[in-house]
């Protein structure tokens, strides 16, 4: 039977440390809440207020709850005050000198059968826990920011750990309503080993100016459903605790280069920018603790204006091609007033096209969502054709034709010959270089990409791709086009991947290699990454989803091009692959749809 814990001991009451207090409280728990100094003990009191009244004001927590709350919570300055709770979760900064200092203490000070728990992110479990007479009751609490919100507790084990001690801390966390996941002690535990390498990527990307932080961050939640951004994330989590997380998982992680923190995150935490904290990290901040983002010297200029500023005249557009992507793009140009040219291999396929959009188009009626007469309106601007030569008047091309290198060359260089001068060249490829593509014309300075999303018609983002022969005319028309179509355009260099692709893969491939070395199961790692992180989908959902044939195929582009150890595929991946289990199309992946 599990042991009932009555009063629970939280020592530093930091923005985590007073959320793990609520949490406790909340669920009928007496804390003793300790801090270093009275000062101290006033900020946590500050904070455990400020979250309780926004919960009163959110009508999520009754005034009469809030009170019983609070009266739940005891304030001392000082670990002796400890000595006779059930449980301590220790939460002050990771520092492992720090943390071994406070559990020698807390060894001396607590009863001999209390749990000694740390909410340590990174930092080795059981480093800390020899810190004491007793590491086979020592454990990794690990909860996620805002512990009163998010559902998801890491349960860490060391080799000592007494296995009555976890299966106590699993129905504690049963009992305050979160779902905990039970892990050996390994650097960076779930969510904290796959979110942060992820970050770091981000960070470098912004580093070496690939593309802006409003960039990276849109192309983030616009592409793959993300709740927030990553550079936006790390300003959140603060980039000192980043650093120190990002350090630790190098140190204790294999020296993965991934993980070693980019060169500015080091420069931006040494001045200070340590995100919302301070007021200022990656974006400005109205004010020190702020969400609010203001306007600095480095905010790229968003208005209409600017993004036509050198566009060119888009009257009538080309798309090339007849499968999905090329009859979601063929929809939202119609849709948005332009005169569209559907070029097929053959009126067959071209009669399948026009059905395709025809029946999209009608979707869109049934659900209310497009009038009768704008649909009526769209089809009459798309005229059917079976040769390239109908774009002999077009002012943009758009090709979505099969991703293989040889085909889209061919086109473009048919494309070079039948165009007119001054036609922008579009390749919708998500994986092949762009100036391969454009470099098959003559006109390379008039060739770029627009990587839309699938469902064409749904999805908000388009990567525009510009090559070191794009020029600002062409980028200009390509953003200027998005900005029509109603799509938010993010604009980045030509390298494999793009920005969601080359953040994303990697991610996917790392909960590969996770499940691969059995550190915990495909069900965990979702549940870590989908409650912890707030991700629309877990990455073993995903991959069945996107296909486990296309992310290999991703990563194995990503590792040829960037030769980064970290990025080859995982064995797994491509073992599953050979053996024909695709995800949901072939319905055998990481999980069985069978029953779908």
């Amino acid at each position: 039977m599990a042991r009932e814990f009555s009063t629970v001991g939280v020592v530093g009451l930091g923005t985590m440390g007073a959320g793990i207090v609520e949490v406790f409280a909340r669920n009928g728990i007496d804390v003793v809440a300790v801090e270093i100094s009275e000062p101290a003990l006033e900020r946590g009191r500050a904070t455990l207020t400020r979250s309780t009244d926004r919960a009163v004001a959110k009508g999520k927590l009754a005034a009469a709850d809030r009170d019983a709350l609070h009266e739940r919570v005891r304030f001392a300055a000082g670990l002796d005050a400890l000595h006779s709770v059930d449980l301590v979760i220790e939460a002050v900064p990771e520092h492992l000198d720090l943390k071994q200092r406070i559990f020698a203490e807390l060894d001396r000070v607590c009863r001999p059968e209390t749990i000694l728990a740390t909410n340590t992110s990174s930092l080795s479990v059981t480093e800390i826990s020899v810190a004491t007479t007793r590491p086979n009751q020592v454990i990794g609490i690990h909860f996620f920011n805002p512990a009163p919100v998010m559902k998801l507790v890491e349960v860490v084990r060391t080799v000592v750990t007494a296995p009555e001690v976890v299966a106590d801390v699993e129905a504690l966390c049963a009992r305050l309503g979160k779902v905990d996941v039970t892990i050996n002690d390994r650097a960076g535990f779930i969510a904290n080993a796959l979110l942060f390498g992820y970050l770091n990527h981000a960070v470098g990307m912004f580093e070496s100016h690939y593309a802006t932080r409003e960039d990276i961050d849109a192309a983030m939640k616009l592409g793959c459903g993300l709740p927030m951004g990553p550079l936006a994330l790390m300003d959140l989590i603060g980039l000192d605790t980043a650093y120190e997380i990002l350090d630790t998982m190098y140190r204790r992680g294999g020296r993965d280069r991934r993980h070693a923190p980019v060169p500015l995150l080091k420069q931006m935490v040494t001045a200070g920018l340590l995100g919302r904290k301070s007021g200022r990290g990656f974006y400005t901040y109205e004010r020190p603790g702020s969400p609010v983002v203001v306007p600095d010297e480095t905010t790229p200029l968003a208005t209409d204006a600017a993004v036509a500023d050198g566009a060119r005249a888009i009257a009538k557009v080309g798309v090339v091609g007849s499968g999905t992507m090329a009859t979601g793009i063929i929809e939202v140009f119609a849709k948005a007033g332009y005169e569209v040219v559907s070029v097929t291999r053959g009126m067959e396929k071209s009669a399948k096209v026009c059905e395709a959009v025809k029946t999209s188009l009608n979707k869109g009626v049934v659900r209310g969502k497009l009038a009768e007469a704008d649909r009526d309106a769209a089809l009459g601007r798309v005229s059917w054709s079976a040769t390239l030569d109908h774009l002999a008047d077009v002012d943009l091309v758009v090709e979505a034709v099969v991703e293989e290198l040889s085909v889209k060359k061919a086109l473009f260089a048919s494309l070079d010959e039948i165009c007119k001068p001054g036609v922008v060249l579009a390749t919708t490829t998500s994986s092949l270089p762009v100036i391969d593509v454009a470099m098959a014309t003559h006109r390379p300075a008039d060739v770029v990409g627009l990587h839309f999303f699938n469902p064409t018609p749904v999805m908000p983002l388009v990567e525009v791709v510009r090559t070191i022969r794009t020029s600002p005319e062409a980028t200009a028309t390509a953003r200027a086009v998005c900005a029509a179509l109603g799509k938010t355009a993010v604009v980045c260099g030509d390298r494999s991947g793009f920005i969601v692709n080359a953040l994303l893969f990697p991610y996917l491939n790392d909960a590969v290699k996770m499940l691969e070395a059995s550190y915990s199961t495909a069900d965990d790692i979702d549940h870590a990454m989908k409650l912890g992180c707030g991700y629309p989908m877990g990455p073993f959902e995903l991959l069945d989803v996107v296909g486990l044939d296309v992310a290999l195929s991703i990563q194995r582009e990503l590792y040829l091009e960037l030769r980064e150890p970290g990025f080859a595929p995982a064995p797994l991946l491509e073992h599953l692959v050979t053996a024909g289990y695709l995800g949901r199309k072939t319905r055998r992946g990481f999980r069985d749809h069978s029953h779908r």
